[in-house]
């Protein structure tokens, strides 16, 4: 019993220097007044930054820190386009070919494939009977002829002093005429052979046994792309080759495309596209020259022909390229950079630019093309908008609305 009355008194003991201890202390504490101006203020900024969302505040420095760059937004045209398949051909002005007229054997050939040759350049020799023939036809009307000429003239002279009669010297005068017809049908058939008027006119001159030869030029400047016989070789009858060399001049290339139905309403000559090669990162501007008015019956699409300047032979006939036909369109009152715009929350966003920072603004997009968008909604022309690293500011946006949604 006297353990019991001891324990309860202890209790009691203990209890009372509790509240003795906690008096002397100053319990129940307070906070002081300026820890209590701090914590207020603190609720009260956080409660100032929730009031205005989608602002985000920048200096100057941290703008120019930040790699963000700004720009005016204005109206302008939008450089719309299609692309249209096709590929490279040798210009069909530019293609020469040397060929013979006349059954002929091969007996020289001065050029081989891939040769630079001349406009007028002797490239091969053929030997024909009938290069002979008309060589021989047209010295014996040119002796003809002159027989023929002088006695026209010897009798023009007599006749004036009546030494003969004018029925004869008619008939001399016809005589030389015919001569003179039959020497012009004679060179017209040497020019049809290919013969030029130079080697016509040293034809005397040569020896008997060269009428039979006839050398052929390069009708125009270029590369020797196809040779198409051997030497010996029996050219010019009926179901053989009759074509000895192809030469092409590749200073411009053809672009030969193929526009859909839906296009090329779109396509008009004159109009410059941008032609680029697949698979390589080589391109050119190429002017539309011919866009056909029938459709394929196969393929059902237009043809449309480009030619394109090619000095330094660069472009290779054969290659397949792809075209950017511009499309014209009506002006737009608000044209920015496709890297301005975000997605935020689903909506294409710009950050315009004020005095504190940047505004977070919703705005309504219509069309565009490679690289600029229209604005339709939300953004006036004038306005100050961030273009580049505006995924910083879209970060910081983000941050931000996680704090107060989290707050």
């Amino acid at each position: 019993m006297k353990r019991i009355v001891l324990f309860f008194a202890g209790v009691t003991a203990g209890i009372s220097l509790v509240f003795v201890t906690a008096g002397w202390i100053g319990w129940p504490f307070s906070l002081p007044a300026t820890t209590r101006e701090t914590v207020a203020a603190s609720s009260a900024n956080t409660e100032a930054k929730h009031q205005a969302p989608g602002h985000i505040e920048l200096s100057e420095d941290q703008v120019r820190e930040a790699g963000i760059t700004l720009a005016r937004a204005n109206g302008g045209m939008l450089k719309r386009h299609f692309l249209a398949p096709g590929s490279l051909i040798p210009d069909a002005d530019h293609i020469g070919r040397v060929s013979v007229r006349v059954l002929a054997t091969v007996t020289e050939l001065r050029k081989r494939i891939g040769d630079s040759v001349g406009k007028g350049e002797i490239v091969a020799a053929i030997e024909s009977r009938e290069v002979a023939d008309a060589k021989s036809e047209y010295l014996a009307a040119r002796l003809t002829n002159d027989l023929q000429q002088t006695l026209y003239a010897r009798q023009k002279t007599l006749v004036e002093s009546r030494t003969v009669s004018e029925n004869e010297f008619l008939r001399t005068r016809l005589t030389a005429n015919d001569a003179q017809i039959k020497l012009d049908g004679a060179r017209q058939k040497l020019f049809a052979l290919g013969l030029s008027e130079s080697e016509i006119a040293d034809l005397p001159n040569q020896p008997q046994e060269s009428l039979r030869t006839q050398f052929l030029r390069a009708p125009i400047s270029g590369r020797v792309s196809e040779r198409r016989v051997d030497l010996g070789g029996l050219i010019g009858r009926e179901g053989q080759e009759s074509e000895l060399f192809v030469i092409v001049n590749l200073d411009d290339v053809w672009v030969d495309l193929a526009v859909s139905p839906e296009d090329i309403g779109a396509v008009s000559e004159g109009v410059t596209v941008k032609i680029r090669a697949i698979g390589t990162d080589d391109e050119a501007d190429a002017d539309v020259i011919f866009v056909s008015p029938l459709l394929d019956r196969e393929t059902r699409n237009a043809r449309v022909i480009a030619t394109m300047p090619n000095k330094g032979h660069r472009w290779k006939p054969g290659t397949f390229v792809t075209a950017e036909v511009p499309i014209a369109g009506a002006p737009s009152s608000v044209i920015v950079s496709k890297r301005s715009i975000q997605t935020i929350k689903g909506t294409p966003t710009v950050f315009v630019r004020d005095a504190d920072g940047f505004e977070a603004r919703s705005v309504r997009t219509g069309r565009e093309d490679d690289d600029d968008i229209e604005i339709v909604a939300g953004l006036a022309a004038g306005e100050i908008i961030a273009v580049d690293n505006t995924f910083t500011l879209k970060a910081e946006l983000e941050k931000d609305d996680a704090e107060h949604d989290h707050d």
